[in-house]
């Protein structure tokens, strides 16, 4: 029997599963400062919301690919590569033009991934305490936040984010971003955000982003958050 060709087959497939079945498997990333951190949680613990799927190869191949393009720009600029991906970003002018956009493409794509991962793995609900006090006073109450905030995720042409951002004195403001762009680039620091690249939802949402966006809430981990709220007050947060 005569198996298809490739490309035959990567026709056939909607645009993403063909731009993940291009991707290197597990590609491990050179020698270099940045690494990939783990899952903390199984691939399927966001089901039925986020399948399984799609966590491994938004996880494991686009977080994966990030990584590595981020230490093959930076093996040969020891100084760049010795600061916090955090740090990195914040001083993009300082980067060397040739190498600036990789930076800012990679480094920005692995510190919003970073983020990503650990505030999801929870069973969505309310957030309570000081962190649900702050949204109630900066972004006019938990059920106006979200409609904002999906608003936000939905109009953003392209790929992009929505942040949510906490400042040092706990104050929350809602923001979006194009591409792998990230607040940190701008000296703010990220409390939560929702990825909506068409490979964090394509394969179970196709093209109903608005349904992906509904759908997140509940994978939400609230004590994570409320966990990076506190950090935040107390000048200790990362990325």
């Amino acid at each position: 029997m005569i198996q298809p060709s490739r490309r035959a087959v990567l026709a056939g497939l909607p645009a993403l599963a063909a731009v993940a079945l291009s991707l290197p498997a597990r590609a491990q990333a050179p020698s270099g400062p940045h690494s990939l951190p783990p899952l903390p949680y199984a691939p399927n613990a966001n089901e039925p919301h986020i399948d399984a799927q799609t966590m491994e190869i938004h996880h494991g191949r686009h977080h994966q690919a990030y990584v590595t393009a981020l230490n093959n720009a930076l093996k040969d600029h020891g100084q760049l590569a010795a600061l916090p991906v955090d740090q990195l970003l914040a001083k993009l002018n300082e980067v060397p033009e040739s190498i600036r956009t990789t930076i800012r493409n990679n480094a920005g794509g692995h510190a919003n991934h970073s983020m990503f991962w650990p505030v999801m793995g929870g069973r969505g609900g309310t957030p309570s305490g000081e962190l649900g006090q702050a949204i109630t006073r900066d972004l006019g109450g938990f059920d106006k936040m979200k409609t904002d905030f999906n608003a936000a995720g939905a109009g953003r042409f392209g790929s992009g984010w929505v942040f949510v951002t906490v400042a040092r004195d706990g104050k929350l403001a809602l923001t979006t971003r194009p591409n792998q762009d990230t607040p940190l680039m701008d000296g703010e620091r990220v409390l939560f955000g929702n990825d909506v690249w068409e490979h964090a939802y394509y394969l179970k949402y196709q093209n109903r982003r608005p349904d992906y966006l509904n759908a997140w809430w509940n994978v939400v981990n609230w004590d994570r958050v409320a966990e990076r709220y506190a950090a935040a007050k107390a000048g200790t947060l990362g990325i």
